[in-house]
């Protein structure tokens, strides 16, 4: 056990140097190279977060940096997934977490089996675990641009009531409501001031933003624009069918509450027991993932367990 904790810190030891040294280390640099420069010009008045731009390169490695930009069809999904969840990173640094993940799982796994095949299984698991976090990031950062969202629309609605254009009322939404609603609405407003049509901005939202009511939204407002009429109370409706779909989600949710709850039951119930026993009986355990035959039952049941959870998933995720 001893040489196994041993090797699990150093491969850990080996990945984090490697990250350091390939991409934290080279950021920094640059960084403070260019803070250094302008802190030599400009007063010092200006703050540091003023001074930096959010990097919008695919990687901060050069060599990676090219191959992701010749391989759009891998890297234009993943930088909107990235851009999506809201998250303060690259591409790059996203598929090299994948791949450090997944030789540490790798390592891990052959180092308490011995079997080579079960670490080439376990390494994708692994390697996965990034994109998993980003997706959910992803899915609370859209869960809470819906619930914001009626509130942006009737703001805008009574921002036309008052007398101002259809741009005031979506820099008033940008710097009254808080992210993520204010920075999409914020991009919206900044791109149409610098000359990007309306049009343009409020179908690129609807891009950015994959959820139904941001289209309604827009396709709204460009219907209105091409045959005219009462946009504030075409707003005021649609920030109110918004929140009656929001109503029946919620109620979906509670419906369904107890599937989920057994879903999550059921598949932590394995692993938990599995625990419990590596304390009361270790010698059965140990049986079991050294032996052959348990290493097959236990690739098995984990097929199961995965099968069944989706379709636990499938029964529970009620389209509304």
């Amino acid at each position: 056990m001893a040489i196994v904790a041993f090797t699990f810190l150093l491969v850990l030891a080996i990945v984090l140097g490697a990250y350091f040294a390939l991409v934290v280390r080279p950021e920094t640099f640059e960084r403070s190279t260019l803070l250094r420069r302008l802190g030599k010009h400009t007063p010092g008045v200006l703050k540091r977060q003023q001074l930096e731009r959010p990097t919008e390169r695919l990687s901060n490695v050069r060599f990676m940096e090219q191959a992701l930009s010749r391989a759009k069809g891998v890297s234009g999904p993943l930088e909107r997934l990235v851009t999506q969840s809201g998250l303060k990173m690259t591409v790059g640094t996203l598929i090299m977490m994948s791949l450090l993940l997944g030789l540490v799982g790798f390592v891990v796994v052959k180092a308490l089996t011995y079997y080579t095949y079960l670490g080439l299984v376990a390494a994708p698991v692994f390697g996965m675990l990034p994109f998993l976090f980003v997706r959910h990031a992803r899915s609370r950062r859209m869960q809470l641009f819906e619930e914001q969202f009626p509130e942006s629309i009737e703001l805008i609605a009574r921002a036309l009531r008052a007398g101002h254009a259809f741009p005031t009322g979506l820099q008033m939404v940008a710097d009254e409501i808080a992210d993520p609603v204010g920075a999409e609405f914020k991009l919206v407003y900044d791109r149409q001031n610098f000359g990007m049509s309306l049009n343009d901005a409020l179908k690129g939202l609807a891009e950015r933003v994959p959820i139904l009511d941001a289209k309604f939204f827009a396709t709204a407002v460009l219907t209105q624009r091409e045959t005219g009429g009462n946009l504030s109370e075409v707003l005021d409706n649609l920030a109110g069918v918004i929140r009656e779909r929001f109503k029946v989600k919620r109620q979906v949710r509670v419906v369904t509450a107890h599937g989920r709850i057994t879903g999550w039951i059921l598949m932590a119930l394995p692993p938990g027991l599995a625990l419990i026993l590596c304390f009361v009986s270790p010698e059965h355990m140990k049986t079991m993932i050294t032996d052959p035959l348990g290493i097959q039952m236990l690739a098995v049941g984990g097929t199961m367990q995965v099968i069944g959870s989706l379709i636990i998933r499938k029964l529970v995720n009620i389209r509304y």
